[in-house]
């Protein structure tokens, strides 16, 4: 039977499942589908609400725990669980589905044979003000999916679709295809990036990606997210990552470092002090560059030290 499976990873987020739930159940769909959620070792009382859950009306919802911590973990669990469905769908447990989600996605893989689909994700932040600091530019770094008001096959990186918002063919993963473990990311800190690494695989695999305006959902922004030191540790995070995996060899280096690497880091941040100093509305996004360049030099060191490892993209399980 075709049928589409919508996976939750969750961590510590047992307040917002009901709601997420109760809006899943809501959705329409061409085909049959059901509702799986990988609980990632949380500690307040997800496993209860979820036995609750299980027993309500509408699709039906299964759970299952995932001992080994992480995202990327908890996305691969999500993968081996889903492998006898049809179609795989993600949405995060600090997401809401609008109306209309599922069955825009489903339409994608059906109607227009994608292997894979992603939409607009808008961006919620709580009640409390929104920082005069936090400029549009840097919604995307929160979430936001905002590729204009028409579908079209993606092609390139510049019109990225996320796994907070994303379907995909099982058939992608019957040979193996995983997210990458090097990208893990354990709890609520900050940093992961195993969701760029597949979209990287996939274009590079010519996979038919879809973007559907028409498939939306709401990323709620929690507080502890609105800060500048959040965006700053995110971006140090995939700057030290990108360093360690990704980063190209260069013949002219000091401990595996080019030299221009951290010149060039260093005069971002020395540029941004003052910009901040006097609250220029530029200066997090340069700040941002500046320690992304840093953590990208001292991956880049650490690759050094001990060896670069494979250069695989996506790791089997």
């Amino acid at each position: 039977m075709t049928m589409v499976t919508v996976a939750i990873c969750t961590y510590n987020r047992a307040g917002n499942l009901p709601a997420l739930i109760r809006e899943l159940r809501a959705q329409e769909s061409p085909i049959p589908f059901g509702i799986l959620v990988v609980n990632n070792n949380s500690t307040d009382g997800t496993e209860h609400v979820l036995a609750d859950l299980a027993t309500e009306e509408g699709a039906p919802l299964r759970f299952v725990t995932e001992k080994n911590q992480g995202i990327v973990q908890a996305r691969n669990r999500a993968i081996e669980e889903s492998l006898s469905s049809t179609y795989l769908a993600f949405i995060d447990d600090d997401e809401l589905p609008a109306q209309g989600w599922l069955r825009a996605a489903v339409d994608s893989l059906e109607r227009e044979e994608a292997e894979c689909v992603g939409g607009e994700i808008r961006v919620k932040l709580p009640d409390s003000r929104r920082p005069a600091w936090l400029a549009d530019e840097i919604l995307p770094f929160l979430g936001e999916v905002k590729n204009g008001p028409h579908p079209f096959w993606i092609v390139d990186r510049t019109t990225p679709v996320w796994s907070g918002n994303i379907a995909y063919r099982t058939s992608l993963f019957q040979e193996g295809l995983r997210f990458d473990r090097r990208y893990n990311r354990e709890g609520h800190v900050v940093g992961g990036g195993e969701d760029a690494k597949m979209f990287q695989v996939l274009l590079a695999q010519e996979a038919r990606i879809r973007y559907r305006p028409d498939m939306v959902i709401d990323h709620l922004v929690e507080d502890w997210r609105l800060r500048r030191g959040y965006f700053l540790r995110l971006h140090y995070a995939a700057g030290w990552k990108k360093g360690r995996w990704d980063a190209a060899s260069y013949e002219r280096t000091v401990c595996g470092v080019p030299p221009f690497m951290v010149r060039q880091a260093l005069q971002l941040l020395l540029q941004a002090v003052p910009k901040l100093i006097f609250s220029r509305p530029d200066a997090l996004r340069q700040a941002m560059n500046g320690v992304h360049g840093i953590g990208m030099a001292l991956g880049t060191f650490r690759r050094w030290l001990g060896g670069a490892g494979t250069n695989r993209v996506i790791s089997p399980q």
